[in-house]
């Protein structure tokens, strides 16, 4: 049995980016990881930019200028101004080449075609140079960022119109469980219903990985082996839900092992999830996660999500822990490390009721996971805890 962070640290060894990409329409892309560096193709911005409506003006060292035009954004005028004259313009206009200072409509009063300033603009002042924010050919993003929709505005002003990104992983989610039914028949006795497949499919697409397929397989060896080969052979990740630990009908393990995937891990002193079970089949991805909903849940935000973006080759990949203030104080029971459903506010987190294994309704109001290391016995009101934050 490994600890938390000797696990993390295994994935990232083993995890190897992606060789394949795909160019697509910018907006197509967001959520993808750049496969390589996008350069700007021109100077952001392209002229100098007015950043705020007010008077372009060529200074003269007095407060009264004539107002001898007008520039609006869009417009192509570059009027030529002689000390002590001005133009009015408007945020995001070019600056005539002979401006030499903006003053902001508030700070003047206008008579006719006259404006007094209430006092000396400052050389440059609401003036944004020309290629300020980027240079023509300068690295807008570079290869490994995740696009967001501010990255993707970005893009599109520098004139970028496609982007080459990393392709996203194909996932199966193979079920284990003979007392699992679906929702909407009928349950027998000791049958309860399946969430995990749902569960795990719903997050993976949230999170941007929309190739997922869910299998049910039976408690069974022979078939439990036939659909773990053919969702590994058709997937570069297999999520496995249950039958992973040391149950009389738990098979996965074995299953696994003969097909030859290759264990880089399994078991974590951690609770929940202590049987998660990490190997390889070539250049194949396995998880066998435990059966228990929030168990499945704990490890997917902790371990899973870490190698799914790996493989993207995101180089924020590993999800940083934050610190909060505890509300009230914790005692952990036993000498493992614990992942705990939480919700923080703020800078304050609550430890939230019903942290087994099996309890999703916790979860379904968390929006962080509370981790205490295996060392740490009790973290008291007031006191930092960190914790991941998830959605």
């Amino acid at each position: 049995m490994i600890s938390v962070d000797q696990a993390i640290e295994l994935i990232k060894q083993t995890v190897a980016g992606t060789s394949g990409s795909v160019v697509l329409p910018l907006e197509e892309a967001l959520g993808f990881v750049l496969a390589e560096d996008v350069l700007s193709t021109i100077d952001m911005p392209p002229f100098r930019q007015s950043a705020m409506d007010g008077y372009a003006l060529c200074t003269n060292g007095e407060l009264n200028y004539e107002v001898v035009g007008e520039v609006a954004a869009g417009s192509s005028l570059n009027p030529s101004l002689a000390p002590g004259e001005a133009v009015r313009i408007f945020t995001g206009a070019p600056v005539p080449d002979s401006a030499n200072s903006i003053v902001i409509q508030e700070r003047v009063s206008r008579e006719g075609k006259e404006i007094i300033l209430e006092e000396q603009p400052n050389p440059e002042a609401n003036i944004r140079p020309q290629g300020e924010q980027l240079k023509k050919g300068q690295v807008a993003l570079s290869a490994g960022h995740r696009l967001n929709p501010a990255s993707v505005g970005l893009l599109a002003s520098t004139g970028i119109s496609r982007v080459r990104v990393s392709i996203k992983p194909k996932v199966s989610v193979v079920v284990t469980g003979d007392e699992l039914m679906a929702a909407g028949t009928p349950l027998g006795h000791g049958q309860i219903y399946e969430s995990n497949g749902i569960m795990l499919q719903s997050i993976l697409l949230q999170k941007g990985y929309t190739s997922v397929s869910v299998v049910k397989a039976r408690d069974n060896f022979d078939e439990l082996k036939q659909t773990l080969e053919q969702a590994i052979a058709d997937s570069d990740f297999t999520l496995v839900s249950g039958g992973i630990s040391v149950g009389d009908y738990d098979f996965a393990g074995s299953a696994l092992d003969a097909l030859g995937v290759k264990e880089v891990f399994y078991k974590v002193k951690q609770k929940p999830g202590k049987p998660l079970f990490f190997g390889t089949k070539d250049d194949k991805l396995v998880f066998a996660l435990p059966g228990n909903p929030a168990s499945a849940l704990s490890c997917f935000y902790s371990y899973v999500l870490l190698a799914l973006k790996l493989w993207e080759s995101d180089v924020e990949a590993a999800e940083p822990l934050r610190k909060a203030i505890l509300t009230a104080d914790f005692t952990k029971k036993g000498n493992r490390a614990q992942f705990l459903k939480a919700r923080v506010n703020a800078d304050s987190l609550t430890v939230l009721d019903g942290q087994a294994s099996s309890m999703l309704q916790s979860f379904a109001r968390a929006n962080a996971l509370a981790f205490i290391d295996e060392q740490t016995a009790q973290v008291k009101a007031g006191e930092e805890i960190s914790y991941l934050k998830i959605d």
